[in-house]
């Protein structure tokens, strides 16, 4: 009986790699070229590719790998490359996705998942570098009277609380 054919330590990560998509076949000269056709509607597909410019992404910055499934599915998910890992190079960020036995809807899914963290993280930075000037704004903005009494009324209180304190003659060395 044979054993099968021999695996390569680390099983999943063997398979085909590609920096971003292929260029588009048949352009002409001047001609942009066009996102693959992920078997998805032109919709959904139009607005992942306005997604990925307006936040900087090129394909060129993506490392696209296929890698062998694993989990549900038995024999058919193990032996083909329908998984699709991404890694956006000049983040690091990283994603996987094994979600649909067709590759060409999991290279969607993927990109769209990577497009949100990628965003997430953009969102994240802006947001708190805006709380940052936020909290200085607020910091150095003048008080209103009534802040200033309530400010000053706490400060008299404070005040009178330690003058009320008895010192006690021949207490610690005084």
């Amino acid at each position: 009986m044979d054993p099968g054919p021999a695996r390569e330590p680390g099983g999943e990560e063997t398979g085909r790699e590609r920096r971003g998509l292929p260029a588009a076949v048949g352009l002409g000269e001047g001609e942009s070229s066009q996102m693959l056709n992920f078997g998805v509607r032109p919709e959904k597909q139009e607005a992942l590719r306005k997604k990925m410019d307006s936040l900087g992404i090129r394909e060129d910055d993506i490392l696209e790998k296929f890698i062998h499934g694993g989990g549900k599915g038995g024999q058919k998910i193990n032996k083909t490359a329908s998984a699709v890992y991404l890694k956006h190079l000049p983040t690091g960020i990283e994603v996987k996705n094994q979600a649909s036995r067709s590759q060409l809807l999991n290279r969607f899914l993927a990109r769209r998942i990577l497009v949100d963290k990628i965003e997430a993280k953009v969102l994240g930075k802006r947001a708190e570098e805006e709380s940052r000037v936020e909290k200085v704004r607020r910091q150095k903005r003048r008080r209103s009277r009534r802040a200033k009494a309530k400010m000053l009324d706490d400060k008299h209180e404070h005040a009178a609380k330690k003058k009320a304190r008895v010192k006690i003659p021949g207490w610690l060395n005084e």
